[in-house]
């Protein structure tokens, strides 16, 4: 038997292996997918100081490989109509604040370091079923291979096969606003590193667009307005992105989704006997803007870790169920100050850009409101 058995090898699970290896339990990761097949898309962007130090703390050296392999923006805009209300610029950093890099690079960086840590990984063989005990889990996969553990870890993503298998639902709401995410490869040319708010974008028909850059490329986030249709919009990349993303000329789509912002939440983080942790996106869904979800996920990965250790698995459900009550709060204001359904909101807004030129504190908050308040990074 196992110390610690982890489902799914996105970059919660890598995390919540590497960090059950690094205070000395023997684990077992196993993937549904086979090893090395390719994920579309950049996927989370953003990964937060405190995550970076959080890698760090479980394989040395592992944040500053991430955040070298990223990309620091200087600048962030913010535009109303066309016109700019806000930019600050900013200079050189001691060490990086953040980092922006597609998702599928931090997740070779996890990988890497869960094989030189001596994680068992078993990859392109599915949970068939979770049978948690009293005093142990038994795990079995498709191929009718067994997997006896102390523990498990879920983080197999938004359908979760080890949530289903211990009988925990999400809870929450869904909003019906649809948003279209484009990404597209850097020129020959790399434009500059600025992040981008365009509140009704002149060249998108007045829609809200947000472009954000990452090491090989740019991510396009178009808010789509009541009677769109969204597959249509992300189906004629090439008709209206020209006039959106000027700074990438001959701009070469390499991924186009459509998402809605999920506000969901696991009933509980731990089945009833304690012995199952959920982590993730099996634990909770939250919507990109405000770069919560795979930062909250490490946060999970890495707590989960401590509590199977330490033996507190009920105190993580609590805490991190806390965490992500709270970042489902923030999202929701964020998107509410997104849709801006009532005439009070909308005149707020246009007010704050009217006056933003002469009162600085006006575009800031025009800056900073699609993202939701800002939590302190403990809590993520």
């Amino acid at each position: 038997m196992t110390d610690v058995t982890v489902v799914g090898a996105g970059p919660v699970g890598l995390s919540a292996a590497l960090a059950a290896r690094a205070r000395g339990m023997e684990t077992v990761l196993l993937e549904a997918r086979p090893r090395g097949e390719t994920r579309p898309g950049s996927r989370a962007l953003f990964v937060h100081r405190a995550t970076l130090d959080r890698l760090s703390g479980i394989s040395p050296g592992l944040g500053e490989a991430v955040a070298a392999r990223g990309l620091v923006w200087s600048t962030r805009r913010t535009l109303w109509g066309g016109k700019q209300v806000y930019a600050r610029s900013y200079g050189a950093f001691a060490s990086p604040p953040f980092t922006s890099l597609p998702q599928t690079v931090v997740e070779d960086l996890l990988r890497e370091a869960c094989d030189r840590a001596g994680v068992v990984s078993v990859w392109g063989d599915p949970v068939a079923s979770v049978v948690p005990r009293r005093d142990r889990v038994l795990v079995r996969t498709g191929s009718g291979a067994a997997y006896d553990a102390a523990y498990v870890v879920g983080a197999d993503g938004a359908r979760s096969r080890v949530r289903e298998q211990v009988g925990v639902a999400l809870e929450g709401t869904t909003a019906a606003a649809e948003f279209v995410v484009v990404d597209v490869a850097d020129g020959p040319e790399p434009a500059p590193a600025e992040r981008v708010f365009h509140y009704r974008h002149p060249a998108a028909g007045g829609r809200n667009v947000l472009l954000v850059p990452f090491r090989g490329g740019w991510r396009v986030d178009v808010q789509c307005r009541p009677g769109d249709d969204a597959r249509r919009i992300a189906g004629e990349p090439a008709r209206w992105l020209p006039d959106v993303l000027p700074q990438v000329p001959d701009a070469r789509v390499t991924w186009v989704s459509v998402y809605r912002f999920h506000q969901r939440i696991a009933g509980s983080l731990a089945d009833a006997t304690g012995r199952v942790l959920l982590a993730g996106e099996a634990a909770h869904l939250l919507p990109p803007f405000g770069a919560r979800g795979m930062n909250s996920g490490i946060t999970d990965a890495v707590e989960a870790a401590r509590a199977v250790h330490e033996g507190d698995t009920g105190e993580y459900a609590r805490r991190r169920r806390d965490a992500a009550e709270r970042n489902v709060r923030a999202a929701g204001i964020a998107l509410d100050h997104l849709l801006a359904r009532s005439p009070v909101q909308r005149a707020a807004q246009w007010t704050a850009a009217a006056v933003a030129p002469l009162w600085p504190r006006a575009g800031r908050w025009l800056d900073s409101a699609p993202y939701g308040p800002r939590l302190r990074s403990v809590r993520y």
